[in-house]
């Protein structure tokens, strides 16, 4: 078994019914969440929005590899009615999204999947929530924990 991190958000529709069915779905293909931050609004990043984010962290005992994982969130997010996945950095709003953060130690480069989530250090929508369920949890890249991140970033004033 493998802890596997995950950031959700969602920032159009219900947005916390779209967050607590993401987590019973994960729930289902998973097992149970492990755990789980408050939910926080966030102003959207890297695109202009009228709506703003619901952002959360969970935690999940995973025996799926990561890819087996990325095709289980991917199917979950269309199954919750996203139809565009963000690419290139060009953001959209969205019902739901959730990505992979950390998956034990693992550091996984490949053009489908990046692990630990290359811009999460950068995010405090993502850092935030992560310190709250795992703040002595290791940045594999980094070498940092997600705690220091966190005050890195609040340090920056991003």
């Amino acid at each position: 078994m493998t802890t596997a991190y995950l950031g959700l958000g969602t920032n159009i529709g219900n947005k916390k019914e779209n967050l607590t069915r993401a987590i019973g779905l994960l729930s289902l293909a998973l097992g149970p969440c492990t755990a789980h931050s408050s939910f926080i609004e966030t102003a959207p990043w890297g695109f202009d929005s009228d709506n703003a984010f619901l952002n959360c962290a969970v935690a999940f005992e995973t025996e799926l590899t990561p890819l087996e994982l990325l095709d289980t969130t991917e199917r979950i997010e269309r199954e919750l009615g996203r139809t565009i996945k963000s690419a290139g950095g060009i953001y959209h709003d969205r019902t739901i999204d959730i990505d992979i953060l950390l998956y034990g130690n693992v550091v996984i480069d490949t053009p489908r999947l990046t692990i630990p989530h290359p811009l999460m250090h950068l995010r405090d929508f993502v850092l935030e929530p992560l310190a709250e369920i795992a703040p002595e949890a290791i940045h594999p890249a980094l070498g940092k924990s997600i705690h220091q991140l966190a005050a890195e970033l609040g340090d920056t004033g991003m």
